[in-house]
């Protein structure tokens, strides 16, 4: 999409997790896509308007991108699945489909204004993998949390886009119990204490561990260290403990109770 013009959209129904803006095709028709970023687990494409196209996938939300064939003097667009609920021609010939069965994805038209203010990336704490979130931003952001670990970690405001599964991961990597208070961190005056230090550099390693993954077909369940291995034995050298679950927040948190303390 980046450096394209969106020639049309199809837009397939009323509403995904939430109805789409007023006019969302024709405001979008035409707009060359001039950058394609994100923020958190938002997608956001600056278009020539001045509009942000806001994306999320939601929990079954993904894109596929596909090219136009040739079919004697006309191009023969790629045909939709029933899924596919959003599908965006390009100027290039690529036709991207969004396709969310679930429909917990959604998009919205932001102005500048409203972009600038908007109520959940206005708010957004620093990006994991950027220079920013270190063991001083953690522990500041921890400091006087009585709340558990874990639920903190998931608190957006205090790291962006980390989720339940690599929160557990983080959890474990460091050796820190996901019920231990959040505050245990940080020292009374929110200087970074040596589990705070531990904590931010594995969220870095298992974030980009991670997303070194997703390209692979070998996926699945299996590269875990501690999420969804209730009754499994620890995967930690020498441990010898036996992965648990119990429910923090309303999300299940995996760990072992020998080896995080």
């Amino acid at each position: 999409m980046e450096g394209h013009r969106i020639a049309d959209v199809d837009v397939r129904r009323p509403d995904l997790r939430i109805p789409f803006p007023r006019r969302f095709r024709a405001r979008l028709k035409g707009q060359p896509v001039l950058a394609l970023s994100r923020r958190a687990k938002y997608l956001l494409a600056t278009l020539g308007s001045t509009e942000t196209l806001l994306m999320h996938l939601g929990m079954s939300g993904s894109f596929r991108v596909e090219m136009r064939a040739s079919g004697g003097d006309r191009q023969v667009a790629p045909v939709a699945t029933p899924h596919d609920h959003v599908v965006f021609s390009m100027d290039s010939h690529a036709v991207i489909h969004f396709n969310d069965p679930r429909r917990f994805g959604f998009m919205d038209l932001l102005t500048p204004r409203q972009l600038a203010s908007h109520p959940v990336l206005s708010r957004l704490g620093p990006e994991p993998l950027s220079t920013e979130f270190d063991a001083a931003a953690l522990a500041r952001a921890c400091a006087r949390r009585t709340a558990p670990l874990k639920v903190v970690l998931l608190d957006q405001t205090v790291v962006a886009g980390l989720g339940n599964i690599y929160a557990s991961e983080a959890l474990h990597v460091a050796g820190l119990a996901p019920h231990r208070r959040a505050s245990s961190i940080a020292t009374p005056t929110s200087a970074p204490r040596p589990a705070a230090y531990r904590l931010t550099a594995a969220i870095k390693q298992v974030l980009i561990a991670a997303i070194a993954r997703t390209s692979s077909p070998r996926y699945r369940s299996s590269r875990f260290r501690v999420y969804d291995r209730e009754a499994e034995r620890c995967r930690r050298a020498a441990c010898g403990g036996t992965i648990r679950r119990r429910s923090q927040a309303g999300r299940s948190t995996f760990y072992c109770p020998v080896c995080q303390r």
